[in-house]
């Protein structure tokens, strides 16, 4: 399957500059065997392999044997290795002169990869291991710098190749991490459609549809996502691969990020919790079902006639929770000026039943929970080794984490009760 590229690149009328920097997605079985003479095409020279020990093996060794001229590897190991300051020292300290660079792997050594792209002004490929995140052709980096999570300037790869049977041999847990952080969309656009409802921040139907068709197309490859069905993972990746080109049209997050991936920021963080060895999509799909929960609950509450709460600003004893300095400052930045002092209340209480309306459409948490239990990722905040007693604090402090208005934030102004 050979992505077209131009009609993403078509103008929009939603009036919002879009523009796609990838030049070439190839995702079809043996798509690896297309890269050598792409690169020798394209007249680079020094290619650097960036992987792990495990993503070697699954697919490096293999696109070595296929190169004529020599590849420089950087291979690192696997065990703890996170997407923060310390890997892109390591990787960095090991890189050698390169005129293009091959991340062979998933998210972390894709973020990893990204990150050092941009800062040596050197191009990357992707080489995606897994279908295991919506991150592959995104222009930032997620990055976990200093004990913050942050999302860092990159650049996008500018070409793709996924080899959908490397992408069928891979963990079955990598794969079901993809599909919960795709399902994640759910709650990542309705937040973006209700801070256009309550404050008119521009939102683009045509990239909204994007995420969805997306959604639709991989739903209905669940059971063979749970099986590791090799056509079903290469539908997975071309709807990871859709998400990632709608950020990148948009210029940002705001299309595949939202309260879900606030929650999975905060436990990342290991603020009010000790660390858990969970993927980035598996606590993407937790957040996603406690935040429709809580959608849920609010959508009820607005119906009803809830009135505004006396919110006055951002909750210092909740920030408090942030005890390192560094980090304790960079939060209070990302919170200043605090995103909820530019909603006007009078607009908020005219639109409640148009916001109630949204978040009643929305799937429920069990409904999401039943979608991501058919593909074999996690659920429950047990599930991926934190204490359920958190969900409260959680749902209170997650909106801190970036200064995007969700609903999980705009529940603030509500005498609506997150915990």
């Amino acid at each position: 399957m050979k992505f077209q590229l131009d009609p993403f690149k078509a103008p929009c009328g939603c009036g919002i500059p879009h523009t796609v920097s990838v030049e070439e997605i190839v995702l079809e079985p043996d798509a690896l065997l297309a890269l050598p003479g792409w690169v020798e095409k394209r007249g680079f020279h020094q290619p650097v392999m960036l992987c792990d020990h495990n993503t070697r093996a699954a697919a490096g060794d293999r696109l070595l044997a296929l190169f004529d001229c020599p590849v420089e590897v950087v291979c690192l190991d696997p065990q703890g290795l996170h997407a923060d300051e310390k890997a892109v020292a390591l990787a960095e300290s090991q890189l050698p002169e390169a005129d293009l660079l091959l991340a062979v792997g998933s998210g972390t050594i894709h973020d990893i990869t990204r990150y050092l792209a941009a800062k040596k002004g050197i191009p990357f490929v992707s080489v995606p291991t897994a279908a295991s995140v919506d991150g592959f052709v995104s222009t930032v980096a997620a990055m976990t710098w200093y004990g913050y999570k942050k999302t860092l300037p990159a650049v996008a790869p500018i070409a793709v190749f996924a080899d959908s049977r490397v992408l069928a041999a891979a963990p079955r847990r990598l794969t079901a991490s993809g599909f919960a952080d795709l399902l994640g969309k759910i709650t990542a656009l309705a937040d973006w459609r209700a801070s256009h409802l309550v404050t008119g921040e521009p939102v683009c139907d045509r990239i909204c549809q994007m995420e969805e068709d997306a959604m639709d197309a991989v739903c209905r490859q669940l059971s063979g996502i749970g099986a590791g069905d090799p056509d079903a993972c290469e539908a997975l990746m071309y709807g990871l691969l859709l998400s990632g080109l709608a950020m990148q049209m948009m210029g940002n997050s705001r299309p595949a990020s939202g309260a879900e991936h606030h929650f999975s920021h905060l436990w990342e963080m290991e603020v009010i919790n000790p660390h858990v060895d969970a993927l980035h999509g598996e606590k993407v799909g937790v957040g996603l079902v406690l935040a429709l929960a809580y959608y849920h609950r609010l959508a009820d509450a607005l119906s009803a006639g809830v009135g505004l709460s006396g919110y006055d600003g951002v909750e210092k004893e909740l920030l408090d929770r942030f005890e390192a300095p560094d980090v304790r400052r960079q939060v209070e930045e990302e919170n200043t000026p605090d995103p909820l002092a530019a909603v006007d209340r009078e607009k908020l209480l005219a639109v409640r039943e148009e916001l109630a309306a949204l978040l009643h459409a929305l799937p429920t948490g069990e409904e999401a929970a039943g979608m991501l239990r058919q593909a074999g990722a996690p659920v429950t905040m047990a599930d991926i080794g934190l204490d359920e007693g958190l969900a409260g604090l959680s749902a209170r402090l997650s909106p801190y984490v970036r200064a995007r208005l969700t609903v999980m934030r705009l529940a603030k102004l509500w005498d609506f009760p997150l915990a």
